[in-house]
């Protein structure tokens, strides 16, 4: 995936996500956000809502925001070590 083409929030993919790789996404979001401050302590793995999207206890936000932001940031990484 590339920043340019955000998962969305229905994607089928999306719901075969486990909470264990949910809390492995939220660990790199975390270790790889530090560096803009982009800090969440208390985020954790969700439950499934009524739709079986997968959420993120940061407001509860679909799992696709969380893999959009993650990519966003690596994304600028990767081209800011290009500069």
């Amino acid at each position: 995936m590339i920043a340019h083409h955000p998962i969305h929030p229905a994607d089928p993919a999306l719901r075969q996500l486990t909470g264990r790789q949910i809390t492995e996404l939220i660990v790199d979001l975390r270790t790889e956000g530090r560096e803009f401050g982009l800090l969440w302590p208390s985020a954790q793995s969700g439950e499934a809502d009524l739709n079986g999207r997968a959420l993120v206890s940061i407001g509860n936000i679909p799992a696709s925001t969380l893999i959009n932001l993650l990519t966003l940031l690596r994304e600028f990484k990767r081209r800011r070590g290009r500069a």
